[in-house]
């Protein structure tokens, strides 16, 4: 999570009329396209939680909406979903479109305002990092060691939900995070970017993020898994590394059991 100045307020702009008109808009494409699946969700908790997810697709990661749709769909308008996103999401003319639909900066406060308010807060840990791994690596978790999210649990005092996506990562071919260059160029000063990732896809092929090649139509599945209450499982006082460790045991298991159900790549 980003230490940006908190703005409890944005979990008030949620719209749950504008929400539902936005996944009518995506439904199509998420079931043809994608034919995105979302399964576990007689398991998920009432009241705040917070979903702690792997993340794919580069630029174009559809982990929110196949999530958000699947949800939606099961538990209906009247429970939000938040989102917490990088700052430049909440930047520009569409700003507004985007935090009435759920998105929040991500920043601790406004973690656990939403999640106190009994709202549903999704967290890729990884950020980045995560969304450009390699192909090579597209089915491993790894969060590179951010546990930030397990505080923000034990704070608001809610489950942590695991939840794993597969197919994102196939949209294209993921080269390299390009982490030295970005270095190199010093992107990390300049914009606060540590990598610099490089993708062959359609219809440009090589890609450094422009020109922006097209996502193929990969089956997208989401698995959400049992809810983990961390101080009936930990106690008290508990230890983050461990509780980490064990979030991500977890979700990798699930996720090699999603990657062995695969036959092929883009099509499932």
């Amino acid at each position: 999570m980003s230490t940006s100045d908190a703005t409890p307020a944005e979990t008030e702009k949620w719209d749950p009329g504008l929400v539902e008109r936005t996944m009518g808009v995506l439904r199509p494409f998420l079931k043809l396209y994608h034919r995105s699946e979302v399964r576990g969700l007689e398991s998920f908790p009432p009241g705040g939680a917070l979903v702690v997810s792997n993340h794919s697709g580069g630029l174009f990661a559809m982990d929110v909406p196949v999530f958000a749709l699947g949800f939606y769909d099961h538990f209906g308008y009247d429970r939000p979903v938040y989102t917490l996103s990088h700052d430049l999401v909440l930047t520009g003319p569409t700003a507004g479109f985007f935090k009435r639909n759920g998105f929040i900066r991500a920043n601790h406060e406004n973690a656990d305002e939403a999640l106190r308010s009994g709202g549903v807060v999704v967290v890729f840990p990884g950020g980045d990092y995560d969304v450009y791994r390699p192909t090579l690596s597209q089915n491993k978790i790894d969060f590179d060691g951010r546990t930030g999210y397990v505080k923000a649990a034990i704070n608001a005092g809610v489950p942590i939900v695991p939840t794993v996506a597969i197919g994102g990562q196939e949209s294209q071919i993921f080269l390299t995070r390009g982490t030295g260059v970005a270095k190199a160029l010093r992107l990390d000063k300049l914009l606060r970017a540590k990598i610099l990732p490089i993708s062959f896809g359609f219809p440009f092929g090589l890609s450094a993020v422009v020109p922006l090649n097209v996502p193929l139509p990969t089956k997208i599945v989401v698995r959400v898994l049992e809810p983990i209450d961390i101080t009936a499982q930990f106690g008290e006082d508990p230890d983050i590394h461990a509780v980490d460790a064990y979030v991500r045991g977890v979700m990798q298991r699930a996720l090699d059991e999603l990657a062995s159900e695969r036959r092929l790549p883009v099509i499932g």
